[in-house]
Order: C-alpha cells, then sequence, then structure tokens
C-alpha cells in the first residue's frame, strides 16, 4: 500500500476522533494548549495503538472482532453521548464560569473511553493491514500523527465558540457522539 493511501486511511479514521475533539473545545469552560495537546495525544495514542493490536490479532481472530466491534462502539459513544446530554439539561441556566473559577477538564477515565470508542474501526483496519502484509510500524505512525495534529486543531477550533452557546454546544456533542454511534451501529448491521 502507498505512503498517500496511509495518509487516506488516517485521516478517515480519525473523522470520529475529529468531531469530539472539537465538541470537547466548545464543551470545556477552558481550553488551554495543555489540555488540547493531552486530548490530542490521546486519540493520537489509540488511533495508533488499535490498528496495532488489530495487527497482532491478524485475520485468524477477524471474524469474531467484526461481530462486535460496532455494539463496543455504540455503546461507548452513546453512553457518553447520553452522560453530556445529561449534564447538558442539568446545568440549563447556569452562567459562565466567573474569572477564577474552578477550570473543567476531561478526566483521563473520560478521554480513554472516548478515544476507544472512536478508535474501534481503526482495529479492523489493523486486521485489513495484517491480511495485506504491510508494515505495521509506519502505518501506525503515520495514524498516531495525523490524528494527534487532527485533535488538536479540533479543540482549538472548538474552543472558540462563545460562552454563551455552553449549554448547546454540550447538547450538540452528546447528539453527534449519539449519531456517531448510530452511524456506526447501522454500517457495520447493514441496514442501508
Amino acid at each position: 500500500m502507498s505512503p498517500l493511501a496511509i495518509v487516506f486511511i488516517s485521516f478517515g479514521v480519525s473523522m470520529d476522533a475529529l468531531a469530539v475533539s472539537i465538541t470537547n473545545g466548545m464543551v470545556l469552560r477552558k481550553v488551554r494548549i495543555k489540555e488540547a495537546l493531552r486530548i490530542g495525544m490521546f486519540f493520537g495514542f489509540f488511533q495508533a495503538i488499535m490498528p496495532l493490536i488489530g495487527w497482532l490479532l491478524g485475520v485468524k481472530f477477524q471474524g469474531y472482532i467484526t461481530k462486535i466491534d460496532h455494539w463496543i462502539a455504540f455503546i461507548l459513544l452513546s453512553f457518553i453521548g447520553g452522560k453530556m446530554l445529561y449534564e447538558a439539561v442539568k446545568s440549563k441556566g447556569e452562567d459562565c464560569p466567573v474569572k477564577g473559577s474552578k477550570e473543567e477538564v476531561l478526566s483521563n477515565r473520560e478521554l480513554v473511553l472516548l478515544a476507544v470508542a472512536t478508535s474501534i474501526d481503526a482495529l479492523v483496519v489493523g486486521i485489513s493491514f495484517a491480511a495485506l502484509k504491510m508494515s505495521i510500524i509506519r502505518s501506525i505512525t503515520v495514524i498516531g500523527i495525523i490524528t494527534f495534529g487532527i485533535c488538536f486543531i479540533g479543540v482549538l477550533i472548538g474552543k472558540r465558540c462563545s460562552c454563551i452557546f455552553r449549554n448547546r454546544a454540550e447538547v450538540f456533542g452528546g447528539a453527534v457522539l449519539i449519531i456517531i454511534a448510530i452511524k456506526v451501529l447501522i454500517e457495520h448491521i447493514g441496514i442501508f
């Protein structure tokens, strides 16, 4: 597979992570460069490690993995999206934080759940890399770097949203995660 094809695959598998990163930038009260780097690193790491895991599992277990990967992504994304919708409804009417208030950041646990949920497809890509006998180190390096960069920029884009839209952004973000979850499920079940 050509290096250009790996770049396109990298962009393809990182689109869900980009959507979640933009949403995180919109929802978090204060987003500093350090937090954008942290979010980018989590997503970049998991987008790189999942194809490696898939490659290591190889074609031998492909049938088992592809039977449940969509359910795992669906459950995780739906849960996190539902939690965001709940928190948006619960905090409706709250004012924007004043200067000096406690900074809100995503916990490592939340980031791991988001990163795993958005990188399940990359696991299947890793299985296809094994079937094609591709160089996995080069592939996962490109995927990790591109995902990191896209997600870092995504958080900063999301940050541009005004505090006035915070509650709406949280509703939007929760809805986006649930829509992505449904899309993953529909694609794998083959309804359309």
